[in-house]
């Protein structure tokens, strides 16, 4: 068993290399794609499949993140009631930082798919 995991390794996946850690790996990437994803059989027998795939879908969320923080100010400021606006832009910084651990997250994962170990650094 492995003693230690890189920071920013997901919680709930038990480190690489242990019994089960890989069906751990495509629960928590099956999470971070479409729900749809999970009827795909090739998606859950390959999980490098899974991390390429989820690599590039949380990558587009968060681009569309910041694509929508730029652009809330000027897009949703007549849609929305008085005083919207501030929590929408809340949301969306709270959403960015979500995807960026998660997309973090993804880089770890696939790297323990590809054989890489993580050894701290004193």
């Amino acid at each position: 068993m492995f003693e230690h995991v890189p920071p920013g390794w997901p919680d709930g996946v038990r480190p690489p290399g242990t019994t089960g850690w890989q069906g751990d790996v495509a629960g928590w990437l099956l999470d971070q794609c479409p729900p749809d994803y999970r009827g795909h059989e090739v998606l859950r027998r390959h999980p490098v499949a899974l991390a390429w795939l989820a690599r590039l879908h949380v990558r587009a969320q968060v681009d569309a993140t910041r694509q929508a923080y730029r652009e809330a100010r000027v897009a949703m400021v007549a849609e929305l009631p008085a005083g919207t606006l501030e929590p929408l832009l809340a949301a969306l910084e709270a959403e960015g930082r979500r995807l960026r651990t998660a997309e973090h997250g993804v880089e770890l994962v696939r790297d323990a798919l590809a054989g890489r170990t993580y050894v701290p650094r004193m």
